[in-house]
């Protein structure tokens, strides 16, 4: 057993490699094969920036880049960018982005360059630390990862468990919501709660969560995303004494309160403490800095006893002597002053880290030195059906018991390397598959018009969901929109009564899809068109541009669309729109051959997610002829036929 546990460790050790490497090689071959205008072009690159010192927040100095031409681009706050002057594979330099506007990105640095910040560039890059988290973690596996991977490859066996009786501080919790609480209440190992779209998964842990606070356990909270952190925050943040780990960056701005780093910086001590130690640089930068052209071979405590004795030497008059001393006797003053701050804000991190009953983090952030030996009575992790094995055994390795919520009928982790894609599978999905007994479904969904999600929830979840009274029969007329005056054909398609519609593309000698150049994606021209008068006809009508949401599984027809569409209409991939929802959803399905293939959206996952995103309208663009080939896409589109909008063009 104990052979096998170690082969397994080492078997994720390589896949974790293999995926780092695919990763870095990805980008750096897209740095290397692209200038920097085409990169900039993608959306993950900017040029021609100015930059300039523009504070202190946290510890962390923040640089402001800016340029007159506006900035469109896909970094964002809470991404890594690696800072450049003009070759980004010649920097090791990067930073965590702060803030981003029309003309200028904040980035919070941990060093100022010595280089000036003119024209300079920002690429949006992979950092390789997470997975050295992960690789750490696995050589170095706790008891209780090791006890997560023997429940795993079916070494031990989980208990029972049992129902447990507890009074709920939201009262507005439904049937199945309780039920999962009060069954990983009672679990003595680990639980799982499968969460479908829109079934209240976050309000259900952060009940769970003030349960076991209120038994007096600590409870360490994770997930994937800085999002999903957010979102727990946001529903424990003033009702559990909590703190948020990780760079305040990546955290949502009205949240920052919550954070580690905030709560240290607004310690009266260490106020004071850094007045004092900005009154001393100050004072310090009055005199003239020792630099070695200047002290020309002097040692400081040569310098000092000149300095003393009130002489000059070798060519350093005695006024400036005097001034080189007190420069570095200030110097030293701030030395020590930054010595004692590091040593405050160690100790007090791990004094707010102590009396915290909630500790949360992304599953990675878990690694940071400031958690190293703090264990827990309880782990949640949210998004688990997202997160690697190796990833979420960071968390899993800190606490005697563990909840996973997620849902495996949607999306896994996105695994770049061919030779690393058994990653995808979850450690969610497997104990799902191995011990269904010890997870419990939330079935009532609060998102979409029952239309919606009648066929997702006959194919993905046996039936088993409830739309809640309050969302059954939503459709765009409860938001004023107004009815469609068009002729037929867009009547049918815009009326905010008809809430799924299908146009079919079968019929059009146009509508097969392309690829570019040197390209593994595809695009659909004709598609393409369509959604954008879709669009069009849908802002005519009432409804506004960021209630609208366009799908396309593929990263060129992401492109496309987006040059053709206005501003606030997101458009984006299926991961892309995971954990996501929108008043209105436009999908464009692409495929469309005369062989019948289509590709990757072979996944249904992916297919499960796109359907789901929508609340009041789904409208979907494709051709039945190519997508029937599949058995469940030929059952969506008959089932429109049946209960919803069927038109072809």
């Amino acid at each position: 057993m104990r052979k096998e546990l170690e082969e397994f460790v080492d078997r994720l050790i390589k896949l974790v490699k293999l995926e780092r490497d695919a990763e870095i090689s990805a980008m750096l071959q897209e740095m290397s094969k692209l200038t920097g205008e085409e990169r900039e072009e993608k959306g993950n690159a900017v040029l021609g920036l100015q930059g300039h010192f523009a504070g202190e927040e946290f510890g962390y100095y923040l640089v402001r880049f800016g340029r007159r031409k506006e900035i469109d681009t896909n970094i964002g706050p809470g991404d890594v960018v690696l800072i450049s002057k003009g070759d980004p594979l010649k920097s090791n330099y990067t930073g965590v982005v702060v803030e981003k506007g029309n003309r200028f990105i904040t980035v919070a640095v941990d060093r100022l360059p010595a280089w000036k910040l003119k024209d300079v560039r920002l690429d949006l890059y992979v950092s390789d630390i997470t997975y050295r988290r992960q690789i750490e973690n696995l050589v170095n596996l706790s008891p209780q990862g090791e006890r997560v991977l023997e429940f795993l490859l079916g070494f031990a066996q989980p208990s029972q468990g049992r129902a447990e009786n507890f009074e709920p501080f939201d009262k507005e919790l439904n049937e199945s919501q309780r039920r999962a609480i009060s069954l990983a209440l009672g679990s003595d190992d680990f639980f799982l709660v499968h969460g479908p779209f829109g079934t209240g998964k976050t309000r259900t842990l952060a009940e769970y969560v003030r349960q076991e606070v209120a038994r007096g356990r600590k409870v360490l909270v994770t997930a994937e995303s800085n999002m999903a952190v957010d979102n727990l925050v946001e529903r424990l943040w003033g009702v559990v004494k909590l703190v948020r780990v990780g760079h305040p960056s990546r955290v949502s701005k009205h949240l920052v309160e919550s954070t580690l780093a905030h709560q240290i910086a607004n310690d009266v001590f260490i106020q004071k403490l850094r007045e004092e130690l900005a009154s001393l640089v100050e004072e310090r930068d009055r005199y003239v800095r020792p630099i070695p052209s200047i002290r020309r071979g002097l040692s400081d405590e040569k310098i000092l006893k000149y300095a003393a004795k009130g002489r000059g030497a070798r060519g350093i008059s005695r006024e400036k002597m005097r001034e080189l001393a007190e420069w570095i006797k200030i110097n030293r003053k701030i030395q020590s002053v930054v010595e004692t701050i590091e040593e405050e804000e160690e100790e007090l991190a791990r004094k707010i880290l102590d009396e915290a009953e909630v500790v949360l983090s992304t599953n990675s952030s878990v690694a940071l030195e400031v958690l190293e030996g703090f264990e827990f009575d309880v782990v949640v992790v949210d998004e688990a059906s997202q997160a690697t094995i190796p990833s979420i055994l960071i968390p899993l390795s800190r606490g005697e018991r563990f909840v996973l919520a997620g849902d495996h009928r949607q999306l896994p982790p996105t695994i770049l390397s061919e030779e690393a894609k058994e990653l995808s599978e979850t450690l969610f999905e497997r104990l799902m598959n191995l011990y269904g007994e010890k997870s419990s479904l939330l079935n009532v969904q609060y998102r979409m018009n029952e239309l919606l999600m009648e066929f997702p929830n006959r194919e993905f979840y046996a039936g088993k969901l409830l739309a809640d009274g309050s969302v059954r029969h939503i459709t765009l007329a409860d938001l004023d929109v107004k009815d469609a005056v068009f002729d037929e054909f867009w009547n049918a398609v815009i009326s905010p009564k008809n809430v799924l519609v299908f146009i079919d593309t079968r019929g059009r000698e146009d509508r097969f899809e392309r690829q570019r150049e040197g390209s593994t994606s595809r695009e659909n021209h004709l598609e393409a068109r369509l959604v954008t008068e879709i669009v069009e006809k849908l802002l005519e009508v009432g409804v506004k541009e960021e209630w609208v949401g366009v799908i396309t599984p593929y990263d060129d027809q992401v492109d496309l669309l987006d040059s053709l569409l206005p501003g606030e209409v997101e458009v984006h991939s299926v991961d892309g729109f995971q954990g996501r929802e929108k008043e209105v959803i436009v999908i464009s399905f692409v495929r469309s051959n005369l062989e019948g293939e289509i590709g990757f959206l072979n996944d249904l996952r992916r297919l499960n997610v796109s359907l789901t995103r929508a609340k009041r309208k789904l409208i979907v663009v494709g051709d039945s002829s190519t997508l029937s080939v599949h058995p469940t896409y030929s059952r969506f589109i008959n089932f429109v036929k049946e209960k919803g909008t069927y038109v072809a063009l």
